[in-house]
């Protein structure tokens, strides 16, 4: 674990279901935020990752995965926590359509 500064959390899942149990949570919050999910090649790794926390504190949950995700989006199932790679948003009112946003560059430092 490495961090940016003492306010920053750095939380490494193993698999992509455990990590997009924190969007599934957080989207069934009082404010129903739903964090971005993000993916950066980081000292040759591919990392997806998402941000959240309030004033004073930020938490990164991330996962070192084999390649690049392929598509855009992420269909997440609310009720099962199910989920596929998908082009476009779809027409599925019970799914959460999260998109994969492609970063060049970032002052986090992932171990």
């Amino acid at each position: 674990m490495s961090q940016v500064d003492s306010n920053t959390t750095y939380l490494r899942y193993k698999t992509y279901d455990d990590l997009l149990k924190v969007i599934l949570y957080s989207s069934q919050s009082i404010l129903g935020a739903i964090p971005l999910l993000y993916h950066i090649n980081y000292n040759n790794q591919e990392i997806v990752f998402i941000q959240t926390g309030g004033v004073g504190s930020n938490t990164v949950h991330y996962i070192i995965v084999k390649e690049k995700p392929s598509k855009k989006f992420i269909e997440l199932k609310r009720l099962t926590g199910e989920f596929i790679f998908v082009d476009k948003i779809g027409s599925d009112g019970m799914s959460l359509y999260v998109p994969v946003l492609e970063l060049e560059k970032s002052t986090l430092k992932f171990s």
